[in-house]
């Protein structure tokens, strides 16, 4: 046996189909990803070949990370569990199409620019072509620079990071193509969403608004309903007494005192009999005399509090939902600062002590209004501290505010009752993987309050193609706004023009100006079905042969806001869902069940685990977490993963070393006709388990009998193997043990595809992941299976039997005693001879039938001395 490490370019085969083998003399894991990931860049190996038909792809739309963030273990597990999926598709003869993206525009890429080159972006500031970042930067003072200039920065540190990431995804062996790479902030991309939103904008899907918008104070911008999340946060009830004409207090409970100059009503339930007597009178506030009317309304809790609430614009979304349906005033006294208005408001009575509140920020202007309000006698009581869920921008760590703003809204069910049953049929249309994860969709869409704002307040990202006429006093007319065609998309506002108009009208009366805002990183990354095939005429080939796509794949904590969002572009663009189904992850915890968070320092790098595992050893773990399940994290789970490709190495040598020939026309030994029997069936189940999306069903039933075809076949047949009981029985061993093996390795190599390729190399051409799934059909010999479970038994035995006895597993016996039912006899005599070499059996076997389970008696040759 050549010791070549390489295998030639053309092998010379022998009779029976066996072909001249090359292993290593020390096969190792070391060295092998660099080796491959080399070996199928260049050779193109995960390249998609367009097919003649649509029935003959297999396509995959997979979340574009943030590459402003980091990943974690749970990315790299979520991310395997579609690779998988891709690398048995493509076993199975389908053209996989598997792009991957980056989500590289928005917010958080913004944050990290900021914090990495200590800089912000001014509008005001004007572009520097030679500007470069300071030198050290400093994050808390940070240098303000053009819009241009802070652009151009986000894209050259998105550049470094989309390097990193790629490095990443590679080290773990996804299967995608690399040339089908696209990013959220390209040409391509920013053509796609412009061009979507324009049609959404001509059928009536797309409206600009001003109305009560969930606004982060820290970064300015507006958030959507999908990005909330709730969070407790330290306050204190304050009880404060409104008057009625007589005098006669109506005490309220509040934890946000600073609002009662934008008060515009007090809200009771209307089966309440405290206030019903109220009901359409009104009441003067307290410190400002400002008369506003008692109203009923069903969402009043008549057990919280007072159970009579205080309305104001806005101080939380049951206000905004108040006001609306009440048709009540608006009076704002919080700006896009997060502080109270400069400027006393016009509806204010007793307008004089508003000086003390003007220009502070919400915390300082709640202790100087609890001081007026205990001056005034109106504040019963001290505060009581109290913690309240407070609404938070899931990236910001300030609660939010609530302001009116003018911004671009998409329609998705929140205000449609027709549009929203509509997309809870294509929830019920879509295959759920696991099925329960339709509740979370269901409950999500059912319980949308408002249209999708996708809008931001921000600078990289995809900007709004829309322009607006300014009057002759220079205020734009956002009624009728100026749009390009689609030929001339892309565009950005803030430097092209709109037909009929010059740079030189930008900002002045009678000209023009642009929107100055960006969409929402969801209103992009909603569009990567779209973008990745092609859509808008950009490739229809493609597109045909690729949409709706076959497969979604992403955590279950993104299904409110990513999966949603596609589902809502591709039913209005498509009138389809963007893909067939959906296979949801679960989360990696903690040994502790605890989420990762940096926060908590339970996070794992997956750099460190690939480094010392392997990425076979990773994506074997990772293929152990069920599809929606939430799946707890030891890293020492990874040396078993890693013990299991060592073992393919080493066995696989093993039976190598007997020959590579896999004509099963010569097995007729009833031990090898069994276990080609037994392995037809771990070929359907596999199968079948995968076909269902259970991968990690696939991966039991296979590393199951793998580890038994090591440790219990290769055992028994070993001795024939090499030719204990004549040619024609060591020929019939030496198939079955390669044609196993080259079985086995099919069915591992989307769990392990490093360690497989390797072996595959030493015998094979080509690459094992474009070699076909296995199929039982292509074993066309017929066995009792049920004989390997007997055989295994009766090893067990037969080594228990010595290792009771402390002697070595070489120990001849000179009379044995097997018993257990007479099916399971008839077939173990049937591999009497293949039972007395691996068991030393010397002397007679006594069969003894009864109904037991298989056991052994050893009579053990005296041990010399």
């Amino acid at each position: 046996m050549t010791t070549d490490t390489q295998r030639a370019a053309t092998e010379p085969t022998t009779g029976s189909g066996a072909r001249e083998v090359r292993v290593p003399d020390k096969p190792a894991l070391e060295g092998l990803e660099d080796k491959w990931l080399a070996a199928w860049r260049d050779a193109g190996t995960y390249a998609f070949t367009r097919p003649e038909s649509r029935e003959q792809v297999f396509s995959i739309d997979t979340p574009p990370p943030t590459v402003s963030g980091s990943l974690h273990v749970g990315h790299v597990f979520s991310y395997t569990h579609t690779d998988l999926i891709a690398r048995y598709q493509r076993m199975r003869g389908k053209h996989v199409f598997y792009p991957i993206g980056w989500d590289d525009n928005g917010l958080p890429t913004e944050r990290r620019v900021q914090n990495y080159y200590g800089v912000r972006c001014d509008p005001a500031v004007p572009y520097d072509p030679d500007f470069a970042p300071p030198a050290k930067p400093d994050p808390k003072r940070q240098l303000p620079i053009s819009r241009r200039n802070f652009v151009e920065l986000c894209a050259e540190l998105t550049h470094i990071d989309e390097k990193v990431f790629e490095d990443l995804w590679r080290r773990v062996g996804l299967s995608v193509d690399w040339s089908l790479l696209y990013t959220t902030i390209s040409d391509d991309t920013r053509f796609v969403s412009q061009k979507a939103f324009l049609e959404n904008l001509a059928r009536g899907e797309a409206y600009l608004s001003q109305a009560p918008t969930l606004w982060d104070v820290t970064f300015q911008t507006a958030v959507a309903q999908a990005e909330l999340e709730a969070r407790d946060y330290p306050g204190a009830y304050h009880k404060i007494d409104f008057h009625r004409a007589d005098g006669t207090p109506v005490r309220i409970e509040t934890t946000r005192p600073e609002l009662v100059a934008s008060c515009v009503a007090l809200i009771a339930h209307p089966d309440d009999e405290r206030y019903q007597p109220l009901f359409g009178e009104t009441v003067t506030s307290p410190i400002f005399d400002v008369e506003v009317p008692v109203l009923a309304h069903p969402a009043a809790e008549m057990d919280k509090g007072a159970g009579i609430a205080m309305c104001c614009t806005f101080g939380d979304l049951t206000d905004v939902a108040w006001w609306r349906e009440l048709q009540l005033p608006t009076r704002v006294i919080i700006g896009r600062d997060g502080r109270l208005s400069r400027e006393t408001p016009d509806w204010l009575v007793n307008a004089g002590p508003y000086a003390e509140l003007a220009g502070k920020t919400v915390f300082s202007a709640r202790e100087a209004m609890v001081s007026l309000l205990r001056d005034s006698g109106d504040l019963a009581g001290e505060p009581e501290p109290t913690q309240r869920k407070a609404n938070f921008y899931e990236k910001g760590d300030k609660p939010l505010e609530i302001v009116s703003t003018r911004q671009w809204y998409l329609t998705n069910g929140g205000r449609d009752a027709g549009l929203r049953e509509e997309l809870l049929a294509r929830g019920r249309e879509l295959a759920w993987v696991p099925e329960f994860m339709e509740h979370r969709y269901e409950n999500w869409v059912g319980g949308l309050n408002g249209d999708w704002l996708i809008s931001r307040q921000r600078y990289f990202g995809v900007p709004f193609p829309v322009w607006y006429a300014l009057d002759d006093a220079g205020e734009p007319d956002h009624a009728n706004p100026l749009l390009p065609t689609e030929d001339q998309l892309p565009v950005d506002p803030a430097s092209d023009v709109p037909a009929g108009y010059t740079e030189a009208q930008r900002g002045e009366p009678g000209g023009f100006v642009g929107d100055p805002d960006v969409m929402d990183t969801w209103a992009t990354s909603s569009l990567t079905p779209q973008i990745a095939t092609g859509w808008g005429g950009r490739d229809p080939e493609l597109f045909g042969l690729t949409f709706p796509m076959d497969l979604n794949t992403h955590a279950h904590d993104i299904i409110r806001t990513w999966l949603f969002a596609r589902v809502v572009r591709a039913h209005l663009a498509n009138h389809s869902l963007p893909w067939y189904r959906s296979m949801i992850s679960g989360f990696v915890v903690d040994p502790d069940r605890k989420k990762m968070s940096k926060s908590k320092g339970n996070v794992v790098v997956p750099t460190e685990i690939l480094a010392r595992y392997g990425a076979d050893a990773v994506r074997w773990r990772a293929a152990l977490a069920r599809p929606g399940l939430d799946s707890p994290f030891d890293e020492t789970q990874m040396k078993v993963g890693r013990r299991l490709a060592m073992k393919v190495l080493n066995a696989s040598k093993f039976v190598l070393g007997y020959g590579s020939a896999t004509d099963l026309a010569v097995v007729n030994e009833p031990a090898d006709l069994a276990q080609l029997e037994a392995l037809k069936a771990v070929i359907e189940t596999a199968t079948a388990r995968f076909e269902a999306f259970d991968y990690t069903g696939a991966l039991e039933v296979t590393e199951a009998f793998f580890w038994a075809f090591c440790d219990d076949y290769l055992e028994l047949v070993k001795e024939r193997a090499y030719g204990a009981r004549g040619e024609q029985a060591a020929r019939s061993a030496q198939v079955a043990l390669a044609y196993s093996l080259d079985v086995l390795l099919r069915l591992l190599a989307p769990f392990l595809p490093f360690v497989t390729e390797e072996v595959w190399s030493w015998w094979r051409d080509g690459s094992i992941h474009t070699a076909a799934w296995p199929d039982a059909a292509e074993i066309t010999t017929s066995g009792d299976a049920a004989a390997v479970t007997d055989v295994a038994a009766a090893l067990v035995a037969l080594r228990g039997a010595k290792s009771q006895a402390k002697v070595s597993m070489k120990t001849e016996i000179e009379r044995a005693r097997v018993s257990g039912p007479t099916a399971s006899l008839d077939r173990l005599r049937a591999a009497e001879g293949d039972l007395r070499a691996v068991g030393r059996i010397t002397g007679e076997i006594d069969w003894a039938a009864d109904d037991a389970p298989i056991a052994v008696e050893a009579q053990l040759v005296p041990q010399a001395g």
